[in-house]
């Protein structure tokens, strides 16, 4: 792991589904579905740092009102996990995942992995590319692709932006949070997260099922 030296905020990690259930998850790095080719999580489990958390519970509910909701594909990444992304992912493309030697924002508990829901089916939109998807479609200023396609891709960044994070440049569902630099490296496995979360806001009850 990287030696970081300074001064950092203890660490809060809260599971983002117990801030807000209608958040959804699809964390693939706990399936079979992902670049690796099999599940490197334990857990289908998705935490923030309670800042990063809070903030994309913001966004969550900005989309609302324009008939979507967030999904989430990953948030906090043990460092080791970064560190075996690095090993199996071939040098040209390594602009998709990040250097171990530096430390992923993942890693620090303030980056996440999104894209959007539709309200009225559930449903996962569809993306000008796949998540996780090691090509210019992935872009979020990739051209191509369909105008709907586009608009949801944009449509996400704008709720994002407007709630502290930001995209990152060769993944259109990779954000970071404007506090990142305050929290270290860590490789802590999701099981000994000390549990931790804000409670559910009157009005929002918990759905059946708040994953995909």
């Amino acid at each position: 792991m990287p030696v970081e030296t300074g001064s950092f905020r203890p660490s809060e990690l809260v599971e983002i589904v117990q801030l807000d259930p209608s958040i959804k998850l699809d964390i693939r790095y706990a399936t079979a579905n992902n670049f690796v080719g099999r599940p490197v999580y334990d857990e289908p489990r998705a935490f923030l740092q309670r800042p990063a958390a809070e903030a994309l519970v913001k966004a969550h509910r900005w989309l609302k009102a324009h008939g979507y909701g967030i999904v989430v594909f990953d948030g906090y990444r043990p460092w080791r996990v970064t560190k075996l992304f690095w090993e199996l992912t071939p040098p040209d493309k390594r602009d998709y995942v990040a250097d171990p030697s530096k430390g992923s924002l993942h890693n620090r508990g303030c980056a996440v992995d999104v894209s959007l829901y539709d309200l009225n089916t559930g449903e996962l939109v569809t993306m000008p590319s796949d998540y996780d998807e090691m090509s210019e479609r992935a872009h979020p200023d990739y051209t191509g692709g369909t105008e709907e396609q586009r608009r949801l891709r944009d449509l996400l960044r704008t709720a994002m932006e407007l709630h502290d994070f930001k995209v990152y440049r060769y993944e259109w569902w990779h954000f970071d949070h404007k506090d990142w630099r305050q929290y270290r490296v860590q490789d802590i496995p999701f099981s000994e997260i000390p549990a931790s979360g804000l409670p559910v806001q009157p009005g929002e009850p918990p759905p059946s099922n708040p994953r995909l």
